[in-house]
């Protein structure tokens, strides 16, 4: 499976870790207003974030975060969009210690009003679609135990830091990841929000982008995995599409294994206007039912 979905059981990621800084009454608060969100009475996202108790990352944790820097920082020199490697410089992202989220605002916010919101781990797609909508990024704020440092099916902030949060500090991709969230929270058809979900898994999650005649990762899957990044770009049974938004919206995936299939963005302008045409499709649907 993936390292970092965002659809993994909360009770199987909370148990797995065990880790004091997600458990407790905050935790558990935190979890269930996030369960319950778009329900009566459970309408204020920012009830699903926790605090970043930053003491209790052991030494161990630093150290993992220090491998899984250098190791995937090297490859990315070479491989990763201009976008990401610029970001990861704007937001001064660091091998020395896992990243303080109020670091991480106090850069990110005043280029394109994002922030990295700790939670306790896995959010509904519902709730997760309101911090989009919101420019603010749902954070996991555990990092993977030593002994799965290579394969983590949960989110982690390595993941979610490290992969997602450097492309916030692009003004292009910022705009197209809060429209994209604000167009989820419209889509109350079924086939919509999995169209929506093909749309994230393989632009925001699996990406991959032509700069300067090559094709580079991008998305935050291949970035914090050592594994599939070499894969995506190197494979020869891998599919390289051009990318298509209704394309992509009609491509169903796995999440255990490689992918077969990634889509190639030749800007991230050409997501953004792509995202910003599919988003007035949906809202004219969202009128038209209101209007029967």
């Amino acid at each position: 499976m993936i390292e970092g979905s965002h659809h993994t059981s909360p009770q199987k990621f909370a148990g797995s870790l065990n880790h004091a800084m997600i458990s407790g009454p905050q935790g558990d608060a935190a979890q269930h207003y996030a369960n319950n969100f778009g329900t009566p009475g459970f309408d204020d996202i920012t009830k699903a974030y926790i605090e970043q108790r930053y003491e209790g990352y052991t030494v161990e944790n630093q150290e993992t975060w220090k491998v899984l820097f250098d190791r995937q920082m090297e490859f990315l020199q070479d491989n990763a969009s201009q976008t990401y490697l610029s970001g990861a410089k704007i937001i001064n992202l660091q091998r020395e210690c896992v990243p303080p989220l109020v670091d991480i605002n106090a850069r990110l916010f005043p280029l394109t009003k994002w922030q990295s919101r700790a939670v306790p781990g896995y959010l509904p797609a519902r709730a997760f679609f309101a911090c989009l909508a919101r420019r603010e990024f749902p954070t996991t704020i555990v990092i993977r135990p030593k002994e799965s440092i290579d394969y983590l099916p949960q989110p982690d902030i390595f993941h979610d830091i490290f992969g997602h949060v450097p492309l916030h500090a692009d003004p292009i991709f910022a705009d197209f990841l809060q429209t994209y969230g604000q167009a989820a929270l419209t889509a109350n058809d079924p086939v919509e929000t999995e169209r929506l979900s093909r749309l994230f898994w393989f632009t925001v999650e699996f990406g991959l982008i032509r700069e300067s005649g090559r094709v580079k990762v991008y998305g935050s899957g291949l970035i914090s995995s050592p594994g599939e990044s070499r894969h995506s770009l190197s494979s020869d049974k891998v599919e390289r599409r051009p990318f298509n938004l209704d394309h992509v919206c009609d491509t169903g995936f796995e999440i255990d294994h490689f992918q077969p299939i990634y889509y190639v963005l030749e800007s991230f302008e050409q997501l953004r206007d792509a995202m910003n045409t599919y988003s007035q499709r949906l809202l004219a649907k969202a009128r038209a039912r209101a209007a029967a």
